[in-house]
């Protein structure tokens, strides 16, 4: 990447839906490539906006424990729309305009949604770090590293050194390192989370919540793993792939705006619309109507009334041979039976010894 570059159509000639008045480097908002990014980041962006916009609304009704997983999906959100956004500044050639913005906020943004996803897979295995309120500033902390090494990169090598702009495939590549170790960090997680989540298993009332996890963690799982093909597919392009098609750099912008929108819609699906679902659905059955127990139970003003008394036999076998031999006119007299209480001991004493160690000592100890 080096300034300048005019990034012009395929061919090298005028789009032709580029007006005459349109500069140059406008010119890839008129091509083919052009107009499809931008049709398919402006529908996640769109997504993105209405997302946070149902997210807000549920946040003013949350309670306070639940809210700060509300807040933590809004943050992964806000950094999605800011992924959707990010190829239209790759679309236009490289300037002195676009250029921090591509050198800064590529990994910034990326670093706050894998920074999220890793923040979720802890909260999600029940890390201390990561419960509540902040598991946001668990994200908020592993984007902060990101953003003090592209400012430092920013500032050393193209200010300090004068450069404007003029860096590698290989050093914009490498800026990304630390994304790439958050990427790796947050795929293990995920994958412990399935690992644990189909291992356990619960025998109690918790099964439909046991299997919202694993749904849950096989659901993250995937989204990590899309993301990592999508980054290693674009940087093993960026880095050798275009050069060695001798298509570099006339693919490489494109690449990098395909890259930004597909990743952002892995992480929109994966991610995003599912958990909303989630938080929806888990608000939807705990706003379901009490139980009625009309009928069940007795209203506590009566007064509970005596147990009746019940009658019995002693032995229903020898009564009825006795019966038999003596004739049925005869009528035996029943046994009144009462029901037992809870709150006293009727357990039967059984004989116990003084010498517990060896009761028959002294049983051996004699001769016959």
């Amino acid at each position: 990447m080096e300034l300048p570059v005019q990034l012009q159509s395929s061919n090298g000639s005028r789009p032709a839906g580029c007006g005459l008045a349109l500069a140059q480097e406008y010119w890839p908002l008129c091509d083919t490539w052009g107009i499809v990014v931008q049709a398919a980041a402006g529908a996640g962006f769109v997504s993105c906006v209405v997302l946070m916009l149902v997210l807000l609304l549920r946040l003013a009704c949350e309670s306070r424990r639940r809210s700060s997983a509300v807040a933590a999906l809004l943050v992964f959100l806000l950094a999605t729309a800011g992924i959707f956004a990010l190829p239209y500044s790759f679309i236009i050639a490289l300037s002195p305009q676009t250029c921090p913005v591509r050198v800064f906020a590529f990994g910034v943004l990326f670093s706050v949604a894998f920074g999220a996803l890793l923040a979720r897979g802890l909260a999600l295995l029940g890390v201390a770090l990561a419960r509540g309120w902040r598991e946001v500033g668990v994200t908020a902390a592993l984007a902060l590293v990101q953003v003090i090494v592209a400012t430092e990169w920013l500032l050393v090598v193209l200010v300090q050194d004068k450069r404007m702009c003029q860096f590698s495939q290989s050093e914009f590549a490498m800026l990304q390192i630390y994304v790439m170790v958050l990427l790796v960090a947050a795929l293990m997680t995920a994958l412990r989370f399935l690992r644990h989540a189909c291992v356990t298993y619960s025998y109690s009332y918790t099964g439909r919540t046991h299997r919202q996890n694993k749904l849950r963690a096989a659901l993250l799982v995937l989204t990590l793993l899309l993301s990592a093909c999508v980054w290693l597919v674009w940087i093993t392009l960026l880095t050798y792939g275009n050069r060695a098609m001798g298509r570099s750099p006339l693919w490489d912008e494109p690449l990098i705006c395909v890259a930004l929108t597909a990743n952002g819609w892995v992480l929109l699906l994966g991610h995003g619309f599912t958990q909303v679902r989630f938080m929806c659905k888990r608000s939807a059955r705990t706003k379901d109507p009490p139980l009625d127990f009309t009928g069940w139970t007795s209203p506590r003003t009566q007064p509970a009334a005596p147990p009746a008394l019940k009658t019995g036999t002693d032995n229903v076998g020898f009564q009825e041979d006795v019966d038999g031999r003596r004739g049925k006119d005869v009528a035996s007299p029943g046994i009144f039976m009462r029901e037992i209480s809870a709150e006293k001991d009727y357990s039967i004493p059984r004989p116990t010894t003084t010498n517990i160690n060896e009761p028959y000592d002294e049983y051996y100890g004699h001769r016959v």
